[in-house]
C-alpha cells in the first residue's frame, strides 16, 4: 500500500470506536480532509472528490480523495484521484476545483499550488478515460497563471467553478481586490484550455463579507441566479454568503443576500444532478485544537447534501430525502405543554435525525448529548423576543481544548408560524436548519460516553417531536 491508496477499510475500522467521529456524514478514512470538490453525477452514480491530506490529521499537502455513491448518502472509497506532482505547478497541493462533462470526457479543473507554496497559485486540468478512476494531467499545465491587473496586490486566485453557456465555457475564480474586499472573476474559454478574463462578476465589502472570497458556486435556481461564496478575513470569521439576482449578458445584478450558515459550514460546493436538483455540500470544520486532531487521528467531515430552492427571496434548504434511508424506528411525541425547566425524554443516542415543531410562548429548545446528571449537555434554543436561534456549548464537554462559545443566528418567524427545527446529531457534528432557511452547523465533543440523552425545555407547546436513530453509511 502507498500513502495515497492505503487500506481504507482498515483505517475506518480502527477509528470506528471514537464516539466523536460521525457515522452518517461523509468523512475521509483517516487523517485530514476539508473542501468538497468536483461532485458530479456520472454513469448513474455520484462521484465526490475532496481535499485530503493522507499523511496526517493536520492540514498539509493536498490530494483529491475520491468516493462514489448511488444515492449521495451511502459512499464507497475509491483510490486517490489527484496527487501533487513533484516540481510541477501543483507540487505543494491539488486544491479545490470542478469536474465537468466535456463532450463525454470527464475533465477536472483545479487550482495547483506550485513549488514556492501558497503564493504560487495557478489553474490546472486533468482528464479521465476510464470512468473517473484514473486521471491524466494535461501536459501544458498550468492553463492559467496570470492574475488580473486589478488584483495584482494579491496572490489569491483559486477554486475554479466551471459551467457551459452557449458555445463557450465560463469559469469563476475566487480572489480579492485590495482594499475593497473579496471578489470572483469571470473568464470565458472555447475549449477549457485557453481562457479570457472578462470582469469581476461580483466584489464584496471588506468589513461586511470578508477581505477574500473562496469556493464560489454560481447557478440558476427557479427564475433567478444564485452566487454562493465563502468569505473570511480578520474582521469576518469563516462564513458562507449567498446573493440572489439576475444574470444577463455575463453580468450579475444581485437583489438580495444572506448568510447560508452561521457557524462551522465552509467551502460550499453545489451541483445539478440527473434529476435536476441543485445539491449543496460543505466542509464542516473542527472546533477543537490541532493536538486533539492528532490524538484522534482524523479531522474534518462534510455536511449532509442539501437540496436548494428559493422561497420569498431567500435560499431554502433541506437535507436530501435519501437521508431517510438510514433511519431506524422512530420515537414520536405530541402535544406536550412546556412550563419551564427541563422535561427529560426516554431517548438516547449520538447518531440521531430529529424533527421538532414548537408553538412559542417564550424561549424553547432541546438539549442534546446530555449526561444523566446534566453535567454535559448542548442546548439548542430559540428566543422569540430576540428572534435568535442559539447553540449553547458552555457545558458541551468537561474536557479541554475545544471551542465553547455560543453559535447564534437571527431567525424571524412570520406571524403564527411555528418553530420547525431539523437537527442532525452525529457524534461531534450538529447540523440545525430552522424552518428551512436558517442554518447553524456546530461541533461538540462530550467527554463522557454516557452523554447521550435528550431533554425539552422552555415555555410553549411541543406540537410534535420525531427522533430516528441513524445507521452508519459505511456498512460495506
Amino acid at each position: 500500500m502507498t500513502a495515497t491508496n492505503p487500506n481504507f477499510a482498515e483505517q475506518r475500522r480502527h477509528l470506528a470506536r471514537d464516539f466523536h467521529r460521525p457515522v452518517y456524514h461523509f468523512i475521509a478514512p483517516a487523517s485530514w480532509m476539508n473542501d468538497p470538490n468536483g461532485v458530479i453525477h456520472w454513469g448513474g452514480d455520484y462521484h465526490l472528490f475532496y481535499q485530503y491530506h493522507p499523511e496526517s490529521p493536520r492540514f498539509g499537502l493536498a490530494y483529491w480523495g475520491h468516493a462514489v455513491s448511488e444515492d449521495a448518502i451511502h459512499w464507497r472509497d475509491l483510490p486517490v484521484a489527484l496527487a501533487p506532482t513533484p516540481g510541477g505547478p501543483d507540487a505543494t497541493g491539488c486544491w479545490s476545483g470542478s469536474v465537468v462533462d466535456n463532450d463525454g470526457l470527464p475533465t477536472a479543473v483545479y487550482t495547483g499550488v506550485g513549488p514556492q507554496g501558497y503564493g504560487q497559485q495557478s489553474q490546472c486540468i486533468a482528464t479521465s478515460r476510464d470512468g473517473l478512476l484514473n486521471w491524466e494531467k494535461y501536459s501544458g499545465n498550468p492553463i492559467l497563471s496570470e492574475i488580473p491587473n486589478l488584483a495584482k496586490q494579491s496572490t489569491d486566485l483559486r477554486d475554479p467553478m466551471i459551467w457551459p453557456e452557449g458555445d463557450s465555457w465560463y469559469m469563476l475564480l475566487a480572489s480579492r481586490i485590495r482594499p475593497v474586499g473579496g471578489s470572483v472573476f469571470l473568464y470565458r474559454s472555447p475549449d477549457l484550455i485557453q481562457w479570457e478574463f472578462l470582469h469581476p462578476l461580483l466584489t464584496g465589502n471588506y468589513a461586511k463579507d470578508g477581505c477574500v472570497w473562496e469556493c464560489p458556486s454560481f447557478f440558476p435556481l427557479d427564475d433567478k441566479w444564485v452566487l454562493i461564496v465563502a468569505g473570511k478575513g480578520r474582521k469576518i470569521p469563516f462564513t458562507v454568503f449567498y446573493f440572489i439576482g439576475d444574470y444577463v449578458d455575463q453580468q450579475f445584478q444581485p437583489e438580495t443576500s444572506g448568510i447560508l450558515d452561521h457557524a462551522y459550514f465552509y467551502a460550499p460546493f453545489t451541483m445539478e444532478d440527473a434529476r435536476g436538483r441543485r445539491l449543496l455540500w460543505g466542509w464542516l470544520r473542527e472546533g477543537r485544537s490541532e493536538e486533539a486532531h492528532v490524538a484522534a487521528g482524523w479531522a474534518g467531515c462534510h455536511s449532509i447534501p442539501r437540496e436548494l430552492s428559493l422561497r420569498n427571496g431567500q435560499l431554502h434548504m433541506v437535507p436530501v430525502p435519501e437521508l431517510k434511508r438510514l433511519r431506524g424506528n422512530p420515537t414520536q411525541i405530541r402535544d406536550i405543554r412546556l412550563t419551564g425547566g427541563d422535561h427529560h425524554l426516554e431517548i438516547q443516542g449520538l447518531a440521531l435525525d430529529i424533527e421538532v415543531d414548537f408553538k412559542l410562548e417564550g424561549t424553547v429548545g432541546l438539549a442534546l448529548a446530555c449526561a444523566p446528571d446534566g453535567a454535559e449537555q448542548t442546548r439548542v434554543s430559540y428566543c422569540p423576543k430576540k428572534e435568535l436561534l442559539s447553540v449553547n456549548r458552555e457545558r458541551s464537554s468537561l474536557g479541554q481544548g475545544h471551542e465553547t462559545f455560543a453559535n447564534e443566528a437571527p431567525h424571524e418567524l412570520a406571524p403564527g408560524e411555528s418553530l420547525q427545527l431539523r437537527i442532525l446529531l452525529d457524534g461531534s457534528v450538529l447540523e440545525i436548519i430552522a424552518n428551512g432557511r436558517t442554518s447553524i452547523c456546530s461541533r461538540i465533543y462530550p467527554s463522557r460516553a454516557d452523554s447521550r440523552g435528550l431533554r425539552l425545555f422552555g415555555k410553549g407547546q411541543l406540537n410534535k417531536l420525531s427522533v430516528w436513530p441513524m445507521r452508519s453509511i459505511w456498512q460495506q
